[in-house]
Order: structure tokens, then C-alpha cells, then sequence
């Protein structure tokens, strides 16, 4: 079980329900069990994506980056050993890879540093090293938009200072990378310019909406087919260069050459399609009617936990409801909190006595300590005797403390996993909720 306060949460039959429906997607887009089976060994060859790469002819690199970085990297390390020759992963926790050529860096998130810069630069470093006949792995997940950080015009405070403007501003995560891309020299198909000519494969762990590869972490293996023209329209867009007069100065343009992605392979490793599955196929052994409605739900927390509500309003009791997606809060309001938070505690609002809703990051981090929340009627009896109002709390976009003062908060830690985020709806019969 992935959550580390079960015992806690799980006080009557439908909430031990959710549990264990959240548990099963966590379970199936784990970084440990994923990695190992994309890889088949031939002897002398290993066959990954369709594509054959000789262990024999030239030295294999390994580059990892995002919040799988560390464990992605471990596991490649376990199938194939001494046979890769370096590498360096960039993750948002410390750790270390058991491989005496690779090197861990820790760094910040959801916003650059300049130890990010520093770590960036190693990358870029080693990925200039290799050469025609050598294979780069590249293992690249969700997080790897802060993580790799190297502006050429600009500082990475300033380039921090911009997203934060955007972040401010409600902006999806699509548009908020179309900008990151074009700020950094290590993103948008930049790493794939600078393995150039090595083969290089993409091991992508998708948590963008849709999985368009190329805004998972701003696309560093992938040709970007924006341009610096489409970030100044979303500095324009969100108002940005009010608040940083910079901002345009810092706007570069990506690799658009194609002979720099001819020996590129990218492929999708993982998705939240994966976990909505297992979460589907779980609630069916537990005996609910389950439906996937989307696995990329966007717009404000707010909204997405209002319409879930009112989805779950319109369904028979036994009904399991399951999205996927990414939501945006807009900060109007000085609390603590992430947006999956902010979803459960705007749906509170609006349940019945037999829903349930709860709503999880798969990285185990929403913008806090904490993976989410879940609420029901007993998080609305936990409130009222504390003379809590869920409204007030939403208006200061204060979930944070809302849910730590009723003890309805998810804790997984970090999971090591990224595919966006997950949410349940469970109405009940009326017995199984008292």
C-alpha cells in the first residue's frame, strides 16, 4: 500500500475502497516495474522500442531527468550493467545509482536553481563526449522542465521570476513549456542536438495531458515545432512582461534541423491511461460499475472539483468515476496548497452523503508535502466541529490547512512515478457511507 497514513484514512468501507482503486494505478506505473520490461537482451544486442542496439559496436550513455529520474536510472543500471559507460541523472531528490560512472544531482522544483544550471551543464558536458557509433539512453520524465536549466540570455532567477508569472496566471502546462522551451538551451530538442550523431532513445514517462511528447519536460530529445514567435504570444497572452520587462529579452529559438532527430527514437513508457486502467480493472473486482471519463481533464481546480461533484450527482450508488489530467489553480489568496488539493476541496462543497471524491499527483507532491485529499461527509462533520468553512478555505486557496486540520490528506511520499494527476469519484449505496 502506497499510502503512508491508511490506517487513518481508510475508517469505513468506501474510503478503504478508494484506497485501494488509487493504490492499483500507483502500483501499475511504477518506475521499478515499468523500466525492465521495455528492454529484451539478445546477447550481443538489446532490443528496445522495436529498435536493435549492439552492445558491441560503440558506448552506451545514460541520461535521466525528472521526478523518475533516479529510480529509471537504477533500474537501467540493473539490466545493463557495466555495459553502459556514463552518465549523469538529474532528479529532485539526493541518491545515488549503483554504477561507478554515473552521477546523481539533486535539484529544485517547480522552479529553476543554480545548482539546476550547474547539474544541466555536466549533462551537456557529457552528452558532447559522444560519437557516431555511440547510443544514448535517455530517460525522461515529468519535472524535467525545471530540472534542466540553462539560459542563455537571462539568469535562472529570471527565468524562475517568468514562470512564476505564469504559474500566478493559471496558465496550462502547455503553454507554460511552449515558454520554457524557448528560454533554455537544454530543452526542445536541445539534448538530441548535442548527442548528435549518436543514436539516441527517448524513454519518456509521460504527465502532460494528451501526451504529446514534446512538452514533456519541455521536450529535450524531441524537434520542437514551436517557435520563439509562440512564447512571445503566451508572455502576451498572461500578461507577463508587466511583472518581468525581461522577459522577451531571454526568448531563443530550438533546434529545428532535422538531421539533428534522424537518429532519434522517442517512445511513451508510461501514461496515466495505464494507471486509469488498472484503476478501472481494480474498482471492478471490488464489485463497482467503473468509467474512465478522461485522462486529460484541464481548466481550474475549482471547476474540475465542482464538475466531478456534479458528474457523481448523476450516476447510480455503486459507480466509480476516474479521470486523468492536470488542473491550474489561479492564487487569489494567500494560503498553502496544491491543485489537487484545491479539486477535493472545491468538490466537497457539492457531495452527497454516499460520494466520495479524492484526487492525487502521481509523483506524490502537490505542490506540498502531500499527494492530495480526500473528502466526503465525514471530512464535512470533522470540519463543522472545528468551525471550518470549506468555501472560506478555497477563496485564500488554503487547502493545505483545511486538509491537515481534518486529517483527510494523502500521503504517499515520493513515488518515483509522474503521469499526471488522478482522480476518483465513488458514489456508494447509503449504508456503505455511514
Amino acid at each position: 500500500m502506497n499510502f503512508l497514513n491508511y490506517s487513518s484514512l481508510a475508517s469505513t468501507p468506501a474510503r478503504e475502497a478508494v484506497l485501494k482503486i488509487l493504490d492499483a494505478g500507483l502500483e501499475s506505473i511504477d518506475t521499478h516495474e515499468v523500466v525492465p520490461r521495455a528492454f529484451e537482451i539478445h546477447g550481443d544486442s538489446v532490443s528496445l522500442g522495436g529498435q536493435t542496439i549492439s552492445l558491441e559496436s560503440g558506448k552506451i550513455f545514460l541520461v535521466s531527468i525528472g521526478k523518475c529520474g533516479l529510480e529509471a536510472a537504477q533500474e537501467i543500471v540493473e539490466v545493463l550493467g557495466k555495459r553502459i559507460h556514463k552518465g549523469i541523472v538529474i532528479d529532485v531528490q539526493e541518491g545515488r545509482v549503483d554504477h561507478p560512472g554515473i552521477h546523481v544531482f539533486a535539484g529544485d522544483h517547480p522552479f529553476p536553481s543554480e545548482r539546476n544550471v550547474s547539474a544541466t551543464r555536466k549533462m551537456m558536458d557529457l552528452l558532447a563526449e559522444t560519437q557516431e557509433n555511440d547510443t544514448v539512453l535517455a530517460a525522461i520524465s515529468g519535472g524535467g522542465s525545471s530540472l534542466l536549466c540553462q539560459p542563455e540570455n537571462l539568469t535562472c532567477h529570471e527565468e524562475k521570476q517568468i514562470v512564476e508569472c505564469l504559474f500566478r496566471a493559471g496558465a496550462p502546462i502547455e503553454d507554460i513549456n511552449v515558454v520554457r522551451k524557448h528560454l533554455s538551451l537544454a530543452k526542445g530538442g536541445f539534448l538530441a542536438k548535442y548527442a548528435y550523431p549518436a543514436k539516441v532513445f527517448g524513454l519518456i514517462f509521460s504527465d502532460v495531458p494528451g501526451n504529446d511528447l514534446e512538452f514533456v519536460a519541455s521536450g529535450p530529445t524531441v524537434r520542437d515545432t514551436t517557435t520563439v514567435e509562440d512564447a512571445q504570444k503566451v508572455l502576451e497572452k498572461y500578461r507577463v512582461e508587466g511583472e518581468c520587462v525581461f522577459a522577451k529579452e531571454g526568448l531563443i529559438e530550438t533546434p529545428k534541423e532535422e538531421k539533428y532527430f534522424s537518429k532519434v527514437h522517442n517512445m511513451l513508457l508510461v501514461s496515466n491511461e495505464i494507471a486509469l486502467q488498472a484503476m478501472k480493472r481494480e474498482a471492478e473486482s471490488l464489485g463497482f460499475r467503473a468509467e474512465i471519463r478522461t485522462s486529460a481533464f484541464s481548466g481550474q481546480a475549482r471547476h474540475v472539483g465542482s464538475g466531478v461533484a456534479e458528474d457523481l450527482g448523476s450516476v447510480p450508488p455503486n459507480t466509480v468515476l476516474l479521470y486523468g489530467g492536470e488542473s491550474t489553480v489561479i492564487l487569489k489568496g494567500p494560503g498553502k496548497g496544491g491543485r489537487n488539493l484545491e479539486v477535493a476541496l472545491s468538490a466537497l462543497r457539492f457531495l452527497g452523503d454516499g460520494d466520495i471524491v479524492a484526487s492525487l499527483a502521481s509523483d506524490g507532491r502537490d505542490n506540498g508535502p502531500y499527494a492530495g485529499g480526500l473528502c466526503d461527509i465525514l471530512t464535512k462533520q470533522k470540519a463543522e466541529e472545528q468551525n471550518m468553512d470549506p468555501k472560506e478555505f478555497l477563496n485564500r486557496n488554503d487547502s493545505l490547512n483545511f486538509f491537515e486540520s481534518v486529517g483527510d490528506f494523502l500521503d504517499t511520499g515520493d513515488t518515483g512515478s509522474n503521469v499526471s494527476d488522478l482522480i476518483i469519484a465513488l458514489r456508494t449505496k447509503d449504508d456503505e457511507s455511514k
